[in-house]
């Protein structure tokens, strides 16, 4: 039997044991380009992760490792505090997930946020605490209580999935009297598979940070398909730290990004897409222009009375023609 190797990536072992680490695909990461702006670092971030030591699949470093294969940023770990179907077999210690996922975060470089998710009915519904120092301390009856003791440890408060499970996204009394007291910080406007429509008016007049996570619970392969298709929070931080993102967070400066779609305020909205597209020139006589998209993502364009539906795709140039004066 003859072997022939075409491309001299092997490495030889000895004379019956080669390797090919380039198979290894853990070790590779999608590169997703999103433009810095105004001076601040553009992170990719999902806010709400869990592990098995909640209810979820997955051991807690593999979390990580998912995460950055998939090109984020940033994740935080946010077991519930109060769904814990495995705590018979594994240490019941709220901090040993974020403990587990966040040395592997230091091992590879990537930023993992201390988070726990207050779990209740409506109307008050789930919570995530960010930034928290001792998630066992929330662990009270009283989930008002729970939010202040969060708060009293630098927590940022999140406000997920508030059009689960009934279909109905609504401010209730509850929230409204949290948020007066700057006791929420920000709101997912997407959730999994779930967008709330309310949510972008509600960031806009309550001040909330807009925010877009996976809550995933499941491994990631095959949830979602495509490079950018996994929800993300767009922060635009100071430094690659958890200070910078805690920091931005807090002045809510971040972008949903889900579905192909880019959520939140249009100051932010305006300078990613100028950061993103620029346009050149080639006959200014009959009007044909490039539109180069320098991003990952993939945008609509409507020139005159054509719309270019998702065809400004990622790191292409589109060329058209365009009636001088016409907008763009």
């Amino acid at each position: 039997f003859l072997g022939l190797f075409t491309h001299g990536i092997a490495q030889i072992q000895n004379d019956e044991v080669y390797e090919y680490p380039n198979l290894n695909a853990q070790d590779y990461r999608y590169n997703i380009r999103i433009p810095d702006i105004g001076g601040y670092k553009t992170l990719k971030c999902d806010f709400h992760v869990h592990t098995v030591f909640s209810d979820g699949k997955v051991w807690p470093d593999q979390r990580v490792k998912e995460a950055w294969n998939e090109g984020l940023d940033v994740i935080a770990i946010t077991d519930h505090i109060e769904v814990r179907p495995n705590k018979e077999i594994l240490i019941s210690d709220h901090n040993k997930s974020y403990e587990i996922a966040k040395a592997q975060g230091d091992a590879i470089g990537m930023v993992v946020i201390k988070g726990a998710e207050i779990t209740r009915q409506k109307p008050l519904g789930h919570l995530n605490a960010l930034f928290i120092q001792d998630a066992n301390k929330l662990d009270l009856p009283d989930p008002l209580e729970a939010i202040d003791e969060a708060l009293k440890q630098g927590g940022f408060i999140l406000w997920n999935h508030p059009g689960w499970p009934d279909d109905k996204s609504t401010v209730y009394p509850i929230h409204e009297e949290l948020i007066a007291k700057k006791k929420i910080h920000g709101v997912e406007l997407f959730n999994g598979w779930e967008a709330y429509p309310k949510v972008i008016d509600w960031c806009k007049e309550y001040n909330l940070a807009p925010i877009a996570n996976s809550d995933i619970h499941y491994t990631s392969a095959n949830l979602y398909r495509g490079k950018l298709a996994r929800p993300m929070t767009l922060v635009f931080a100071a430094e690659y730290s958890e200070e910078g993102v805690k920091e931005a967070l807090f002045a809510g400066r971040t972008l949903a990004l889900y579905n192909h779609t880019l959520s939140g305020a249009e100051e932010l909205l305006k300078s990613l897409i100028e950061a993103s597209i620029s346009t050149r020139v080639i006959n200014e006589k009959n009007g044909t222009i490039e539109i180069i998209n320098n991003s990952d993502i993939s945008y609509e364009v409507k020139c005159g009375g054509y719309m270019y539906a998702r065809a400004l795709y990622p790191q292409h140039v589109l060329r058209v023609k365009i009636d001088k004066g016409s907008d763009v």
